[in-house]
């Protein structure tokens, strides 16, 4: 009889960061899956958002020798502006373009690993987990990863290591229960309370996100939470935006923690780095002390008794 051979479960992961030390407690490796399903207009990793490995070009590498476009097969890639521009609807991998370039100009957004083979990255860090450190993964969005989350993170657990999440929560509530038992902290974004400019920014709807987190909150599970809001100039960074994330989440646990994360700029230049266009004003810049104290002051007043500050 002829046996079926059973093929490794596999993931796309886009980074991993070793010794990070704002992704949670203590010193962490920091796993960023590739695929999410919100496109944030300041979304910080756009190199995360699709869910397939793509080329990626990098300008201050290459010698521009042609030797990419020499390589290329019909509707693969341009050459133009002195630079290759890649077809991303092109059906087939890119293995050639990558290998056919002398300057490691060309390489992909990406790499594909097994269960144990990222686990045993995150092995090689295992020693520095002391002190409430740990993994935590991250992305694109990690719940978007399926089985392969659920492995990994009990595969972790099984291995004594701290596990962490950053997650938007927009996942069906069955999967997110399947998770929660093997998860130590959870960081969750509420980007906007208003169902239509949460539409409008992210491109998909904070219900689902909303109604996952007023469930984590009121569960045994709440006091691993921790809710953030990114704040984005004009966008994010309101005051009404701020007093109505803040008075829901008091009122699902009074005792919920709460951070807001200042905008980060540097972001930008990846989105030349994918040849994408960056949606928001180049020239948003930090709030300084004096403006996150103002939304440090609004989301108190809502009372919010566990401000995470910066």
């Amino acid at each position: 009889m002829r046996l079926l051979s059973v093929q490794p479960m596999k993931t796309l992961v886009f980074d991993i960061k070793r010794f990070a030390i704002h992704d949670g407690s203590g010193l962490r490796t920091t796993v960023f899956f590739k695929g999410c399903p919100l496109r944030c207009k300041w979304c910080q990793n756009p190199e995360g958002l699709t869910f397939n490995k793509r080329p990626i070009y990098f300008k201050n590498n290459c010698i521009h020798c042609h030797r990419c476009e020499k390589a290329s097969f019909e509707n693969q890639m341009i050459y133009k502006n002195d630079r290759p521009y890649f077809n991303l609807d092109y059906k087939k991998n890119f293995d050639n373009l990558i290998k056919a370039c002398p300057a490691n100009a060309i390489r992909y957004d990406s790499q594909e690993y097994t269960l144990e083979e990222l686990l045993e990255k995150i092995r090689q860090d295992q020693v520095f987990f002391r002190n409430d450190g740990g993994v935590t993964f991250s992305g694109g969005e990690p719940l978007a990863q399926g089985d392969f989350l659920i492995e990994i993170l009990k595969k972790c657990k099984q291995e004594g290591i701290h596990t962490a999440i950053e997650t938007t929560m927009y996942a069906s509530l069955d999967y997110i229960k399947k998770i929660l038992s093997y998860l130590d902290l959870i960081y969750i974004d509420l980007k906007l309370f208003d169902e239509m400019e949460h539409k409008q920014y992210t491109n998909v709807s904070s219900n689902i996100i909303k109604d996952n987190i007023r469930y984590i909150l009121t569960s045994s599970h709440k006091d691993k939470v921790i809710i953030r809001t990114p704040l984005i100039p004009y966008i994010t960074a309101n005051d009404k935006n701020i007093k109505n994330i803040a008075s829901f989440l008091v009122y699902l646990y009074s005792d919920v923690r709460y951070e807001l994360l200042n905008y980060n700029p540097l972001g930008l230049s990846k989105y030349e780095l994918l040849n994408l266009e960056y949606e928001l004003s180049k020239n948003y810049r930090m709030f300084n002390k004096d403006e996150m104290e103002h939304y440090y002051r609004i989301a108190a007043k809502a009372g919010v008794k566990n401000l995470i500050r910066e």
